[in-house]
């Protein structure tokens, strides 16, 4: 039994190790054959049987990213037709491929889920590798029950270089898993899988509808169409009846070939070859593969992983650094160039976006209060509200004319404000006209007085006029790079004590039940959060949100209510042009109205006969968006 060592451990292929250097069949001759490769369900195992007649060495050994176990059947030649292994994961057997390695040296890879422990047994006529598995509930598979495919080429396996450390776990690093060949999809199927890869594409588009036209009329029209060439492979035959309407070409011919089981590979100088998804499956599993360093500039290495792994191979592999910002990618050696150009293609300088965004916040109110109120009264009967009577209780000898001796009697005390006095008789009167009602901090009040015969009438008239306004304008600026979000914010964090009954504390043990009051903090001000992306017309589309925001006192029992003016909008808008995101007027006119039945409800007099009170109240908001993109510097020449 073979443990298998750490992954980190095997990122270098381990030195093959004979199997005691004895042939197979113990006969001493060189000249074995490999009849056939089968894998079969075992106990607790998955078993890798390969048929061998004659003599043969056997050597051994693992291979990680992507996991791979070995076999080299030294002195041997390939009897067996090559046919390709059906994709099945069977037992953590994701793929098996065998191919004449050297003239006398037949080579087996076994590609595996993870490595794990394995056992290689020798026995007349067959070479046994037992793997361990949980999974052994699946139908075997052999090469002698499935159709031969192509002479492959020989299978080389290169050992790799020990990758850089990648940090952030390993969800950064992403594998490229084999894929299963499954049922091709329809045309109309596959459109709907890229509905939102049509959406962005820049290809050209095409309406067309084909009536069991063959696979090679319908290649042909893309090729015109497209002005691209295409070969079509060798004994490639079918016919085509669907409609497409609006589609990008590469997407609608990508469909026809999914539904025909075909597929395309791009060849050097960009031509396209056609070739069923079986041979482009095949051609993959048996050439080289190599390792590139491809080193990032602009953008961040781990973004671009999920990108690349979706155009890799299914022997393919990327594997972010953040150390030193590059993608280890692994890929056959026919389309690591192409995989490298497209990673250049992402690493792509994107432009900077200045934004300078206004807003303009004004809030006026207008108040305006007039009242008259009077008091009427006489010695002998009043309402003691307005105007304080003296007491006559109270009253006590004054000398007046200063002569020394007492002259008259003053009162020296007042009649309490809420004592009314009156007259039984019914020969006086008395009364009050809006005593109840008032101006709150009035800017003028008079006071006028007179008597008539034995009563006094009294009359206050209190006037306010008054104008708040508030003219807030904020100008934040800000520059980020395309589709970055950026965000401004200047303001203050507000404390907000909160009071929370239910949970409740036994004061420092003293049994006194007291509720908990924690500290939360508000933030207000401005803030302005921008999402540029500039087009392929030097436009910008921006996703933007601007916020004003003050606290202010309140009547109510939490203390502060929050004011907030805010505005979430897209918007797509040329280079230096301003936009309005937001605009927002609101007025509010409350008007109050009190005094004495219908003498206050007269025309011009009836402001005499009461209190009227009228408060206007507007509030325009307004938000400017006005964007700039960079250009970058024109690098000196030679640079």
């Amino acid at each position: 039994m073979r443990a298998i060592l750490p992954i980190a451990a095997l990122l270098v292929a381990v030195a093959p190790r004979a199997l005691a250097g004895t042939p197979v069949d113990g006969r001493g001759a060189r000249d074995g054959e490999v009849r056939g490769v089968s894998v079969l369900p075992a106990a607790g195992k998955v078993e890798i049987v390969i048929d061998v007649q004659g003599a043969a060495l056997v050597q051994d050994f693992t291979l990680a990213n992507p996991a791979r176990l070995v076999i080299d059947l030294q002195g041997v030649r390939l009897a067996a037709p090559v046919a390709l292994y059906d994709g099945q994961n069977r037992g953590g057997v994701r793929n098996v491929r065998y191919a004449q390695f050297k003239p006398d040296v037949v080579r087996v890879v076994i590609d595996l889920d993870a490595l794990k422990d394995y056992q290689v047994e020798r026995a007349a006529g067959q070479v046994r590798v037992r793997i361990g598995s949980e999974r052994t509930s699946f139908a075997a598979w052999s090469s002698r029950t499935v159709t031969p495919a192509a002479p492959a080429a020989p299978v080389a396996v290169a050992s790799r270089a020990p990758a850089p450390p990648v940090s952030g776990g390993p969800e950064q690093a992403a594998r490229v898993t084999t894929p299963t060949l499954t049922q091709p999809l329809s045309i109309d199927e596959y459109l709907a899988t890229h509905r939102a890869e049509a959406a962005q594409s820049q290809a050209a588009r095409i309406t067309v509808q084909w009536d069991n036209a063959s696979i090679e009329d319908v290649i042909a029209g893309f090729a015109a169409f497209s002005g691209r060439t295409i070969i079509l492979g060798k004994d490639i035959k079918g016919t085509v009846t669907a409609e497409v309407k609006n589609q990008p070409w590469d997407l609608a011919m990508n469909a026809v070939l999914e539904s025909q089981g075909l597929a395309v590979k791009t060849l050097p100088g960009g031509i396209l070859n056609v070739m069923s998804q079986i041979e482009l499956a095949r051609a993959d599993s048996t050439v080289p593969i190599t390792t590139r360093l491809v080193r990032i500039n602009y953008a961040k290495a781990t973004s671009l992983v999920p990108s690349v792994a979706s155009i890799l191979s299914k022997r393919g592999n990327a594997v972010a650094d953040s150390t030193s910002n590059s993608l280890v990618i692994t890929e056959v050696t026919s389309r690591i160039d192409e995989v490298v150009e497209f990673v250049k293609g992402l690493d792509q300088r994107t432009p900077q976006v200045s934004i300078q965004a206004k807003i303009i916040f004004v809030d006026r109110q207008d108040i305006e209060n007039l009242g008259v109120k009077y008091d009427l009264g006489s010695t002998t009967q009043f309402f003691n509200k307005l105007i304080q009577r003296p007491d006559p209780r109270s009253a006590k000898p004054v000398d007046t004319d200063l002569d020394g001796v007492p002259d008259a009697l003053v009162p020296t005390e007042n009649f309490p404000s809420n004592q009314n006095i009156v007259s039984l008789g019914g020969n006086s009167l008395s009364a009050l006209g809006n005593a109840g009602q008032e101006v709150i901090n009035p800017a003028l009040e008079l006071i006028f007085s007179t008597a008539i015969g034995n009563f006094d009438l009294t009359t206050f008239v209190q006037a306010l006029s008054n104008v708040d306004l508030a003219d807030i304008q904020a100008e934040p600026t800000i520059t980020t790079l395309d589709n970055r979000q950026a965000e401004i914010l200047v303001g203050d964090r507000v404390p907000i004590r909160i009071i929370d009954v239910s949970a409740i504390n036994t004061g420092g043990g003293t049994g006194t039940v007291v509720p908990r009051a924690t500290v939360q903090f508000q933030q207000t001000g401005i803030n302005l959060r921008v999402t540029p992306h500039v087009t392929g017309t030097r436009q910008i589309l921006m996703e933007v949100h601007a916020e004003r925001s003050n606290v202010r006192p309140a009547a109510v029992d939490i203390g502060y209510t929050f004011q907030t003016q805010q505005a979430d909008n897209q918007i797509l808008v040329n280079d230096g042009e301003t936009a309005v995101i937001g605009g927002l007027t609101v007025t509010e006119v409350t008007v109050t109205k009190s005094g004495i039945p219908f003498l206050v409800d007269l025309p011009i007099l009836g402001k005499l006969f009461g209190f009227t009170s009228q408060s206007e109240s507007r509030r325009d908001l307004l938000i400017l968006i006005t964007p700039h993109i960079i250009d970058d510097l024109v690098a000196p020449s030679g640079q």
